[in-house]
């Protein structure tokens, strides 16, 4: 055998030696490709799922907030029941005795029922202004008189109660006040 033959045959050697090794590290490769692309499309299925658990999370939450606005006022109605009622019988005892009287007292302890329940229950408080001086924060005044008898503005007639609900004025009382007459010192 020549030189030149065992030089090709050495070369061919290496060739399929190379070629040998060349396959083994594709197969490496294309086991390493499938693995992460496995990888892959678990990390997808999951990030599926996720993103479907949050939309049925946020559609859950939406649901929930629609029913607790739907009734959120579910307990004041079912306490205001009890004195609605005792309007009915306060009115229809009226009719029946046409007692004027009997109905008042009748109405103004419905009253004094419906006050005491919202205020114990739901902290809904009446302003007191009649007699107190004039505060724009609590009240709204509709009309002003002058008035020698008083130093500073006061409120003389209620034309209409203010509520607080715990600490926030949710309507102000409507009323007249008196103001010290302005004296013209021309």
């Amino acid at each position: 055998m020549s030189e030149t033959n065992a030089k090709d045959q050495e070369m061919e050697e290496e060739v399929i030696e190379s070629t040998e090794e060349s396959t083994s590290d594709v197969e490496v490769l294309l086991s390493r490709i499938s693995e992460l692309e496995d990888i892959i499309q678990k990390q997808k299925d999951e990030d599926l799922r996720r993103a479907a658990d949050t939309d049925n999370y946020r559609k859950r939450l939406r649901a929930e907030k629609e029913n607790a606005v739907s009734y959120a006022n579910e307990a004041l109605i079912s306490d205001l029941l009890t004195p609605l009622d005792n309007f009915s019988y306060a009115l229809q005892s009226a009719k029946d005795a046409k007692d004027i009287d009997g109905m008042m007292k009748g109405v103004e302890m419905v009253q004094d029922q419906m006050l005491s329940m919202l205020k114990n229950k739901w902290g809904l408080e009446r302003l007191e202004c009649l007699g107190k001086p004039f505060d724009p924060q609590y009240m709204e005044a509709y009309q002003v008189e002058d008035d020698d008898s008083v130093e500073e503005e006061m409120v003389k007639i209620e034309l209409s109660k203010g509520y607080k609900l715990k600490n926030k004025v949710i309507r102000t009382a409507k009323v007249v006040v008196s103001r010290p007459k302005k004296v013209d010192h021309n």
